[in-house]
């Protein structure tokens, strides 16, 4: 029996499996096995994938993990942004079931690819920060299936200006510091994302206690021309250290942004120009990804 054919042969006890533990209608939760191995889904009427981009770890030259990434289409040759097909679940009145489903299938491809060490790096839609209670929990019942621990996961959430988005600021402060203690309370990392866009506060930073700062992915490309944010991306690296978190920084496409971020201290990198978003299919060797980035190393 092939590795295809055995994937679809287990793939009605894992639909069972998944229902049991993530409260999905089969029907929802429309999953296929394809031939290159990977697990794809259908929700609300949009085609789902996954891939992932690997985040280094510069300081001691290996993968420190994959950050997921989902690919949208509304056809087979449609394809559109993950924004937008969160945007529409959240329209439909789905969209807790949605992100349910997006990071189950980032993880039934993840664990594929990387299965004894690494961390995986999940996006949750902000919405859900303030309007789920006991965050993580069901979550974690697929973890648990597929032996991943809560403590190789990190839930990556978005700075935005909670100004623009609630008119209560400090209730929703209190919402999403209750939303991290609990994530952390199961085990699971936090990632602050975009921060060091316009609406970034430093004082919500410490409210959050988080694992990892990821720096908008402007900054990067911003610094390759300016050189007095140069400086200012050394002093960020350095805030996030004082913090008690690890400095990210994305969007690294050329070999001149590699510098800078080296240079400003950041010990964690990510970006095409040390590997892109990539399927399952695609990442299936660990050869590949380690080969890459000793080709990097070696510049």
């Amino acid at each position: 029996m092939t590795k295809h054919q055995q994937q679809l042969a287990n793939l009605d006890l894992l639909k069972k499996q998944l229902n049991t533990a993530l409260h999905l209608d089969l029907d929802d939760f429309d999953l296929e096995a394809n031939t290159q191995h990977e697990y794809v889904s259908k929700f609300v009427g949009i085609q789902l994938k996954s891939s992932f981009q690997p985040i280094y770890d510069v300081d001691k030259g290996d993968l420190h993990g994959f950050e997921a990434v989902l690919i949208a289409s509304l056809s087979d040759i449609q394809s559109t942004t993950p924004d937008f097909a969160y945007s529409y679940a959240k329209a439909t009145g789905k969209l807790v079931k949605f992100d349910r489903v997006v990071r189950t299938l980032h993880l039934l491809n993840y664990k594929q690819i990387f299965q004894e060490k690494g961390l995986l790096f999940l996006s949750v839609h902000p919405d859900l920060l303030i309007s789920v209670n006991e965050h993580g929990k069901v979550f974690e019942r697929i973890l648990h299936q597929y032996s991943l621990p809560t403590e190789r996961v990190v839930i990556q959430i978005r700075d935005f200006s909670a100004t623009e988005q609630n008119e209560n600021l400090v209730t929703y402060e209190r919402q999403l510091a209750a939303a991290i203690d609990n994530y952390h309370d199961r085990g699971y990392k936090i990632a602050v994302d975009y921060f060091g866009n316009k609406h970034s506060l430093v004082s919500r930073l410490w409210k959050m206690s988080p694992d990892y700062i990821k720096f908008d992915p402007s900054l990067i490309q911003e610094a390759e021309t300016q050189p007095r944010l140069q400086t200012t991306l050394k002093g960020l690296a350095q805030l996030s250290k004082d913090l008690g978190a690890r400095p990210v920084i994305g969007n690294v496409n050329t070999q001149a942004q590699f510098e800078i971020a080296l240079k400003a201290g950041f010990g964690l990198v990510q970006g095409d120009f040390l590997g892109i978003a990539n399927t399952t299919s695609q990442l299936h060797a660990s050869d590949f990804i380690q080969k890459r980035f000793v080709g990097v190393q070696s510049i």
